[in-house]
């Protein structure tokens, strides 16, 4: 969908751009059902300046590609047709602020970063952690801090061992970060007794799996774990606290550090508007907002 710049004086509801955008098969964003309300949030004004800044082929079709695996709630999930979650709104809320529009096209997760080399996407927005290897290949604008969590089935009837996991079944997310996590405990602490792995395209299945008992526990971001367990009426529980926190990063092809500064002013301004927060205290994850957005920020 291609929508025709508006004047810099005016103002877009960051509400009612979420819910005009438009992605593949006939999907469209909108506000999260079942989380906080939008009451809090404020409208979005959009920067001329930043719009003009924009590369030429963004301004042109008036929207962004965005790849998004839409299986993570809260971050980016399927309300119907639509996509939505915390990601959502903050980079539709980025979208305003430039004066375009998200085009959100659904995949799976470990395809995401090869579309957005191959320019198959603008951007990435699926809850990416920025790490090294992923910095080798993309371009990374930071935007959150979030660690991860555990979890099992009330009263963990498997007696997991988050530190000592060997001999169970973990289930989590391909691609993700805590698919190295388990295979690196494989290498160091379970070889002689190893970790029966799941591992699936969609965290709906892997959340799945522990809820049917076909694994003994799950490993995925804290938001996600913590969205689980809420919706899981009291069959789920954490197994420990969060862990590990890291940047998640909105990534674009290596060289397109001309997109990528223009999202960090963005988000600086919807900071300072108080756009940015007001998103994040919607989803109950305030603690997770950070100060600066930075470019390819160092990470170990």
């Amino acid at each position: 969908m291609k929508r025709p710049f508006a004047a810099a004086a005016a103002v877009l509801s960051a509400a009612a751009l979420l819910m005009s955008g438009c992605g593949s098969d006939s999907l469209s964003t909108g506000s999260a059902s079942g989380e906080g309300s939008d009451a809090g949030i404020p409208a979005v004004e959009v920067s001329q300046e930043l719009h003009d800044s924009l590369p030429d082929a963004i301004k042109d079709a008036g929207t962004i590609e965005v790849g998004v695996d839409a299986t993570y709630k809260p971050n980016e999930y399927m309300d119907g047709t639509t996509v939505v979650g915390m990601n959502v709104e903050v980079f539709d809320a980025v979208a305003a602020k430039l004066g375009v529009e998200n085009n959100w096209n659904p995949a799976a997760f470990d395809s995401i970063l090869a579309g957005v080399e191959a320019g198959k996407y603008n951007i990435g927005s699926s809850s990416f952690t920025i790490t090294p290897e992923r910095l080798e290949s993309v371009t990374f604008v930071e935007y959150l801090n979030v660690g991860s969590q555990w979890a099992t089935l009330t009263g963990n009837p498997s007696d997991v061992d988050q530190a000592d996991p060997c001999g169970t079944t973990i289930a989590y997310q391909t691609g993700t970060t805590q698919e190295e996590e388990i295979k690196e405990l494989q290498e160091t602490t379970c070889a002689s007794d190893p970790i029966s792995e799941l591992s699936y395209q969609g965290q709906d299945e892997v959340n799945n799996a522990l809820m049917i008992g076909k694994a003994d526990a799950m490993a995925a971001d804290y938001p996600i774990v913590q969205s689980a367990i809420q919706t899981s009426d009291g069959k789920m529980e954490a197994l420990g606290e969060q862990y590990g926190q890291a940047p998640y990063g909105f990534t674009m092809a290596k060289d397109n550090l001309e997109l990528a500064s223009v999202i960090s002013k963005a988000l600086e301004e919807l900071k300072a508007d108080g756009v940015y927060e007001a998103i994040l205290d919607k989803y109950g994850v305030s603690a997770a907002a950070v100060d600066e957005f930075p470019v390819n920020p160092q990470v170990s």
